[in-house]
């Protein structure tokens, strides 16, 4: 079965929609300014993404009333605190629910864990 002309597989607004593009990258630059997360993160399967045309943005699921992050937060960082700031950062920019999930944890660059 065929789906219509921008249908998106996540639900959120049309692949290709106009301002897709430059949202999905504001998110990722707001997100990776959070002290503490270290990166975005795919999810167990990789299916935590916004897809648009000619490429995958990783970590960020941008759908109609909600908003998905997947980070990886740097040892030692609080947790929550961290998670919260990146909802705090992210909320204005989407103008709807963000839900933050922390999938790993990672050692600072040049540390031992």
């Amino acid at each position: 079965m065929s789906q219509p002309a921008g249908w998106s597989p996540t639900g959120g607004p049309p692949v290709g929609a106009a301002g897709t593009d430059e949202l999905a990258d504001r998110v990722v630059a707001a997100v990776r300014a959070v002290p503490g997360v270290a990166d975005l993160h795919s999810g167990p399967f990789g299916e935590v993404a916004t897809y648009l045309r000619g490429r995958r943005v990783a970590g960020v699921q941008l759908r109609g009333d909600r908003c998905a992050v997947h980070v990886v937060v740097f040892w030692g960082a609080p947790v929550l605190a961290t998670a919260d700031l990146v909802g705090a950062s992210v909320r204005p920019l989407v103008g709807r629910v963000v839900d933050v999930t922390v999938e790993d944890v990672v050692p600072v660059a040049g540390t031992v864990p």
